[in-house]
């Protein structure tokens, strides 16, 4: 028995349906206007009266929530965490590591793959740490930096499964050669991030990706634009934003937005444990971390994370910078999918995964459909 979810405003990824209706069993099986749509004998129809379908959001960068974190390598936390997820609309997931010892990484990595095999919403690991720049660590431990080993990201990848997609790192630490041809011959995205290369540094390497742009880097000068001009700058280079308010100002957003275009912006979270928790203490990378006034950071002031969701970024971009909805669905979804190979994800059209969002026009979500399956929030 197919679902189908009649007269929606439905944002597919690469346009918009004013009056539309979107078949699904896990799977999408159809999707056009209303005066298209013949109902089947074997349809369940439920009327939306005007609401919007837009696709699961798909967050590539965020170490926890809800009391958990991905370094406590274990497997079933980190499926009750992704399930939590699915609330603030994450349909899709890459489990986010930190800078810690290489034994961590690896029972990080090696829980995130036996969580993976029951959970189809976890779709990669981003490996943030430990290859990268000492002066740029932001919340990241300085004790376990280090230049970049690729014989250890290749024992990581083994053990993951091939579940590492992203990877961030300083160009500018050490011989990296080898080290982003295996990744960029083996599915790895390579990140700029928590590095202080100048912009021929990264002109040179084969950085196509900037963690978190404008944090945790070198920034904009009349004389050296560093990692955040060259994000900024190169169209071919996608930018990650965590548009909170705290992590980057609004004109700074809005500067980011007309500069690169939605095109090139993925929204992240980049959430630690503390999200979705009251304020006070939490952790992060064996770090005290205090969560105030939805914010989090760490005893010398620095950020640490955020606590933010994704239905929150979303809503905030949209905010600060007038976009459209169809602009921010593509900083949401299609932008990630598009660049990680992601084919069933991220748009909405048949033979793709059924991940979509149920929101009213205050972009409130009220179901979370994962695989087909339909969650309602509460």
């Amino acid at each position: 028995m197919a679902k189908v979810m009649i007269n929606a405003c439905i944002y597919t990824g690469e346009g918009k349906i004013d009056n539309g209706y979107i078949r699904f069993t896990e799977e999408i099986t159809g999707v056009g206007k209303m005066e298209a749509f013949e109902e089947e004998e074997t349809d369940e129809v439920q009327d939306l009266d005007g609401k919007m379908i837009i696709p699961g959001f798909i967050d590539v960068h965020s170490h926890g929530g809800y009391g958990v974190d991905v370094m406590d390598a274990d497997a079933d936390k980190i499926g009750e965490m992704v399930n939590k997820m699915l609330e603030e609309g994450i349909t899709s997931y890459f489990a986010t590591t930190i800078t810690q010892s290489d034994e961590q990484i690896e029972a990080a990595v090696k829980a995130v793959k036996e969580a993976a095999e029951s959970n189809s919403v976890i779709q990669g690991i981003h490996i943030e740490g430990p290859f990268i720049s000492k002066d740029f660590k932001g919340a990241q431990p300085e004790a376990f930096i280090r230049p970049a080993q690729l014989d250890t990201l290749k024992k990581w990848q083994e053990e993951s499964g091939g579940l590492i997609k992203l990877i961030t790192y300083a160009p500018e630490t050490g011989d990296i050669e080898e080290f982003e041809e295996y990744c960029s011959e083996n599915g790895i995205v390579l990140s700029a991030g928590h590095s202080g290369a100048s912009y021929e540094e990264l002109k040179a390497s084969k950085a196509t990706h900037i963690t978190h742009l404008f944090n945790g880097q070198k920034g904009l000068h009349h004389r050296e634009i560093g990692v955040s001009g060259y994000g900024l700058l190169e169209k071919e280079v996608m930018v990650e934003m965590i548009v909170d308010g705290y992590h980057i100002s609004e004109p700074m957003v809005r500067l980011a937005y007309q500069t690169k275009g939605a095109d090139g912006i993925q929204l992240i979270t980049d959430s630690m444990r503390a999200k979705g928790l009251p304020d006070g203490e939490s952790e992060l990378g064996g770090q005290t971390v205090t969560v105030k006034d939805k914010q989090a950071r760490l005893e010398n002031g620095s950020l640490a994370g955020s606590v933010l969701t994704f239905i929150d970024a979303f809503r905030n971009m949209i905010d600060y910078t007038g976009c459209s909805i169809e602009e921010a669905v593509k900083m949401s979804a299609f932008n990630q999918a598009k660049e990680f190979g992601l084919n069933k994800k991220g748009q909405l059209k048949p033979s793709c995964d059924a991940d979509l969002l149920i929101m009213d026009e205050n972009l409130t979500i009220l179901s979370t459909i994962s695989g087909g399956k339909i969650h309602e929030i509460n």
